[in-house]
């Protein structure tokens, strides 16, 4: 990489963290203004920086739907929104799932356990919403899980991103806290930095005894 395109990465990742730190602040002193202007920038700062990177296409298709998700949730196009940010799981898990990467049936059960909680305690206060939050949170746990084989970095995306929806799920099961926007800023803006920062590296090499149940090294 040339010193000029590190310097200008540099600068387009400072501009996402800053804006980031807008954002979350925003959202914690409910400034609404200030708070629509920083969550709209903040997937097209990150789409800048992991080009200065060559991301590959795909992640770059997951941070636009991601950044046109931001904008259809700030409407009264909630479904589209949505429907935009399950196109970014998707770019994420082709990404994922073509790479190498330890693949453990361990990771599953511990996610897909997790799903399973999740689903269960907040189900009686979803009503109609029921089965498309299961449905899109199932998306995001195997986002989680296929990131998570990939390594431990991108895993800590998914992680955090699974994280952040889940606390939007929260609310919509009125199950809502003092702190939670904010908070739910901060893991997603985290989430999917490391997620796209994540997908540059390589899966880990195969230096380790076989899994049991998998055909990947562990």
């Amino acid at each position: 990489m040339g010193l000029g395109r590190l310097a200008s990465g540099r600068r387009r990742l400072a501009a996402y963290w800053g804006a980031t730190v807008v954002q979350v602040v925003a959202v914690a002193c409910d400034v609404k203004a200030l708070k629509q202007a920083s969550k709209v920038s903040l997937m097209p700062l990150l789409l800048s920086w992991a080009r200065t990177e060559k991301a590959s296409p795909l992640i770059q298709a997951a941070l636009l739907a991601s950044a046109a998700g931001d904008i259809l949730l700030e409407t009264d196009l909630q479904l589209a929104g949505i429907a935009a940010f399950a196109a970014a799981h998707a770019c994420y898990l082709a990404v994922f799932l073509t790479q190498p990467g330890q693949r453990s049936w361990r990771v599953v059960a511990a996610y897909g356990a997790l799903w399973a909680a999740l689903v269960a305690v907040l189900a009686p206060g979803l009503g109609g919403q029921r089965v498309p939050v299961a449905a899109y949170a199932l998306l995001l746990t195997a986002t989680a899980i296929a990131s998570r084989w990939h390594n431990p970095r991108s895993g800590l995306g998914g992680t955090l991103f699974l994280i952040s929806d889940a606390l939007i799920a929260m609310r919509l099961a009125g199950r809502d806290f003092r702190g939670r926007g904010a908070l739910v800023m901060s893991t997603y803006a985290v989430g999917q930095y490391l997620l796209a920062s994540g997908a540059q590296q390589e899966g880990r090499p195969p230096d380790g005894p076989l899994d049991v149940g998998t055909a990947q090294p562990r």
